[in-house]
């Protein structure tokens, strides 16, 4: 199934069966590592669905958020208070990046302290409300936990989006979160509104100092690498202008090294064999929609559309032009094929055909759940 409207129609399909009813995404329903939902993947998925009508599809996992977080309250004011006495405080102390489908923390040891994913499911919250103009009074408890969260451990080390490398500050976390910050603090009557902006600011002024070399941002604060996920720091994001130096720069280094057709991660990316991304591919042709290059947006649209196996399903990523082939059949006999269905990459697709004013292609005919 390559045809670009019935992937687009399968994709909201596929998002809309694998939705639990407690409002979560399961990442992948076939992968047992991923049967968990991620607020990273989870608020990106949102945000398609928003985007291709699926109004209550989004409201449900923005709800599911909110419980998640606001069942942490308390944990969250003793995390900081700790923070606060100078108490060290372990990664795997901190929130989950990933949770059972009715919000508990998955048993399995797993790489947990991310930040990101909270950044972001502040700036889809946002960018679901105001487009569908729904109320922000249910969310202003766990809006206002979060900011404090973030507020207090932003500076810290963590795992990045591919959950790895915790000893390091990584540039595309910040951002994450920065946006995510802006984005709630202008909203009325919520408690942390200036904390949020104030917080925003800074981190935006280390990565400027920090986080760029060479003109373009780079993987982590100090590095001189790029990694794909900085694509989300001007789209979706739009914290830097698309047609800006600092966008030109990283937007070239980043195809030059990672793309040969998809979209590699970073350049020693060994999971899997390191192949190509399909909701990589996403990010970019919507990075150029935006800076005005339809022809290569299409392209990558199109691209995504060929990854689709005969019921619609787009992997995770795809063994071609892999960067270290060699790795591939150990994470084959470590966990089984790699990732299919991705929601993530479904979502991706819908987002840029939503970008490229091909929404009423992404309807689907499947009603909504209620």
């Amino acid at each position: 199934m390559n045809d670009l409207s019935s992937v687009l129609a399968a994709s909201v399909a596929v998002i809309l069966d694998n939705q639990s009813t407690s409002g979560s995404y399961v990442a992948c329903p076939d992968f047992p590592p991923y049967r968990y939902s991620w607020f990273r993947d989870g608020a990106f998925i949102a945000e398609a669905m928003s985007r291709s009508g699926q109004t209550g599809s989004a409201d449900r996992f923005h709800g599911w958020c909110s419980d998640v977080v606001g069942q942490r309250r308390d944990r969250i004011d003793r995390l900081i208070a700790r923070a606060s006495d100078g108490e060290p405080i372990e990664a795997s102390e901190h929130l989950h990046t990933r949770y059972t489908l009715d919000g508990r923390e998955a048993d399995e040891e797993w790489w947990t302290f991310q930040l990101d994913g909270y950044g972001t499911w502040l700036w889809a919250l946002d960018t679901h409300l105001r487009r569908h103009g729904g109320s922000r009074l249910p969310y202003l408890s766990s809006v206002a936990a979060t900011i404090e969260y973030l507020a207090a451990f932003h500076d810290h080390p963590c795992y990045d989006w591919w959950e790895e490398n915790v000893d390091q500050r990584h540039t595309s976390t910040l951002v994450a979160v920065a946006a995510g910050l802006r984005a709630v603090s202008s909203w009325p009557d919520l408690d942390g509104s200036r904390l949020a902006a104030a917080t925003a600011d800074r981190i935006l002024e280390r990565v400027a100092v920090e986080g760029v070399h060479d003109g373009h941002l780079t993987k982590w604060l100090g590095s001189t690498e790029v990694d794909a996920s900085l694509i989300a720091a001007f789209v979706p994001f739009g914290l830097y202008p698309v047609d800006g130096e600092l966008a030109r720069a990283t937007i070239g280094r980043i195809e030059r090294e990672l793309v040969p057709a998809g979209v590699h991660r970073y350049g020693d990316d060994v999971y899997y064999g390191g192949g190509e991304w399909v909701l990589l591919a996403g990010f970019l042709g919507s990075y150029h929609a935006a800076a005005g290059n339809d022809l290569r947006a299409r392209e990558l649209l199109g691209w995504i559309a060929a990854q689709a196996d005969g019921d619609g399903h787009l992997p995770e990523q795809v063994n071609t032009h892999m960067l270290h082939p060699e790795d591939e059949q150990r994470w084959i006999e470590h966990w089984g094929p790699s990732a299919k269905p991705l929601l993530w990459s479904h979502a991706m697709l819908l987002s840029l055909a939503a970008d490229l004013d091909l929404e009423g292609h992404a309807r689907s005919t499947q009603p909504e759940l209620v």
